[in-house]
């Protein structure tokens, strides 16, 4: 099957900053996923405005290249995947059904994307698509030990249905999502943007949430809700009540160009409204 391929590799490892295409070992994935969650934003924008979010690659890379945009997992993960096939890693696409949040037991849809890694014959899986909390560190699959990362530790535990990804927060233990390890395509993700993206009840179009992860700090906004989070201290928090101020710390604190779209601003300044 022939995949499609980045169209500026060049220009994404520059804004990685990397000069020249580095080779795929582990220490160049470790620096490529920290890097990535603090260059490109996780976000919602569209969605919430019930707006398309095209996921084949010219379009991620037109957005999140070009016209100074995030994304989510389909698009961050989709992209960073062409990546390391470019660089020369054996990656493969998998999916997840995120817990975080739900009810101990929740069995939530298959809709979020992250990848598989191997180098030099052990898994690793990579994921730079997870909000405001994304790892910043790839992650041993093979191991159920608490695993240290730039921010967070986490740890893996396998299971009969496959595993269960879990970030210590407040040193209490949290569930993230369920993966496992069947090959997905692109139909596959296709079925899954469609839902998160268009389906009523989705939190991605019900409310605005972006997140971007840093040296040291998380920040993160959830439709009025600013914070930023970090490592060992109290976090600082804010209410955003109007919608300049909003595409200000958008693009401040996120690196978010917002677009001059009545439809967009329109869906943010709702989200911005006092409830009744």
């Amino acid at each position: 099957m022939n995949e499609p391929r980045l169209s500026n590799p060049a220009l994404y490892l520059q804004r990685l900053g990397f000069d020249t295409p580095p080779q795929p070992t582990l220490e160049t994935l470790r620096q490529l996923q920290l890097r990535h969650t603090g260059v490109f934003p996780f976000e919602n924008i569209n969605t919430l405005a019930g707006l398309p979010v095209l996921i084949d690659l010219p379009s991620i890379e037109q957005k999140l290249l070009h016209e100074g945009r995030g994304g989510y997992c389909y698009e961050l993960n989709g992209m960073f995947f062409a990546l390391l096939r470019t660089l020369g890693y054996d990656v493969r696409g998998i999916t997840g059904r995120v817990v975080m949040g739900q009810p101990e037991g929740a069995w939530t849809a298959r809709t979020h994307r992250l990848n598989l890694v191997v180098v030099q014959g052990v898994r690793y899986i990579t994921d730079v698509g997870f909000g405001g909390m994304v790892p910043t560190a790839p992650l041993l699959l093979d191991t159920e030990d608490e695993q240290a990362t730039p921010h967070e530790p986490y740890r893996i535990e396998r299971h009969e249905d496959g595993y269960t990804l879990f970030a210590k927060v407040a040193s209490e233990w949290r569930a993230m999502y369920i993966f496992d390890l069947h090959r997905q395509e692109e139909i596959d993700y296709a079925v899954g943007n469609w839902y998160v993206s268009t389906y009523p009840q989705s939190s991605f179009a019900r409310q605005l949430m972006v997140a971007r992860t840093g040296e040291g700090w998380r920040r993160t906004l959830n439709n009025g809700s600013f914070a930023i989070h970090r490592i060992g201290q109290e976090s600082e928090r804010r209410e955003i009540t109007g919608l300049d101020e909003l595409a200000e710390v958008l693009n401040r604190e996120f690196s978010i160009r917002l677009p001059e779209d009545a439809q967009i601003r329109g869906a943010l300044a709702r989200v911005l409204a006092p409830a009744d």
